[in-house]
């Protein structure tokens, strides 16, 4: 946290150094590698893994989260533990749901000419569409907090943390740049953002099996069948957050991050002993594997929990 906050610091002092220049750029994209760190936070924040004390958790994903990175943690929570329930079960996890990408056969079956068109490529296309993630989050985390009808006992500190944090982030580009500039720089930034929690997140679980909505599954079959590791180094485990152990995270999501590295082994024994699939690829060839799933959709017999008659018939 320490570091992250002086990178934060970093930055903007080599902003008002730098001043009207096009190298501002550079500014820009290290302030989205750094706003990322602080969503990483966020979420070991959020799952309680850094204090004893759950009030020292909740408060400091509020703040790394709400204050540095403009993300609601009322929205977040709530989305996210319907994920760690159900990981890619349909009807189940929010992040396979329909929407710009098809991550289920049946969302790509109810596609229609240009979007059918779409799907065919979205795999290509997805990455690209990562550089959107950011400006995504941010009005998800806006629209979330204005809902009237939540439960959240939080929600309009979180609207206020995240509507100040981007406000007078916003103001200050206006405000020391030239309109072009600030815009370059606000775009930039936020390219930069979602496409490396994009990149960090997509490789857990896209191409790995859907679990049909009415299949039943111990906890550690749903956990682990469904995710995906990443092999790393000290590089790929800054730049994932640690989601490169997914597997680890889901069946102990409390467990800080440093420790799944430790588990790792453990989990990899159990599941040699117990006959279950432990999936673990190179970062490129994970993102490989998403793009050939997203591009084929629908269209592969690879998964465990489809109806053996009906894959054949597919093949």
């Amino acid at each position: 946290m320490g570091a992250a906050v002086a990178a934060f610091v970093g930055v903007w002092v080599g902003f008002a150094l730098l001043g009207d220049s096009w190298f501002q750029l550079l500014m820009a994209a290290a302030l989205g590698l750094v706003v990322t760190q602080f969503g990483f936070l966020g979420h070991d924040a959020a799952h309680r893994q850094m204090f004893a004390s759950p009030t020292w958790n909740a408060w400091t994903a509020r703040i790394l989260a709400g204050a540095f990175a403009g993300l609601s943690v009322s929205w977040w929570r709530t989305k996210h533990n319907l994920h760690h329930k159900g990981p890619n079960r349909e009807g189940t996890d929010p992040d396979i749901a329909a929407g710009a990408i098809s991550f289920t056969p049946a969302a790509v079956a109810a596609r229609t000419g240009t979007s059918a068109w779409f799907v065919r490529r979205q795999g290509w296309l997805f990455f690209p569409l990562l550089t959107l993630e950011g400006v995504n989050l941010h009005v998800a985390s806006i629209r979330a907090t204005l809902d009237r009808t939540s439960a959240e006992p939080w929600r309009r500190l979180d609207l206020g943390l995240v509507v100040v944090r981007l406000g007078s982030y916003v103001a200050v580009l206006v405000l020391f740049l030239p309109i072009g500039m600030a815009a370059a720089f606000l775009a930039v930034q936020l390219g930069v953002f979602g496409f490396c929690l994009g990149a960090a997140f997509a490789p857990a679980h896209k191409g790995m099996p859907i679990v049909p909505a009415t299949m039943m599954l111990d906890f550690f079959r749903r956990q682990v069948l469904v995710s995906r590791n990443v092999r790393g180094s000290f590089a790929v485990d800054i730049f994932m957050g640690g989601l490169n152990y997914q597997i680890e995270h889901h069946l102990f999501p409390n467990m800080p991050r440093c420790n799944l590295k430790r588990a790792r082994p453990l989990v990899q024994a159990h599941c040699a002993r117990a006959g279950i699939a432990y999936v673990e690829v190179g970062l490129i060839r994970s993102y490989a594997l998403v793009v050939d799933y997203l591009n084929n959709v629908g269209l592969r017999a690879r998964d465990p929990f489809d109806c053996p008659l009906a894959a054949q018939l597919r093949g």
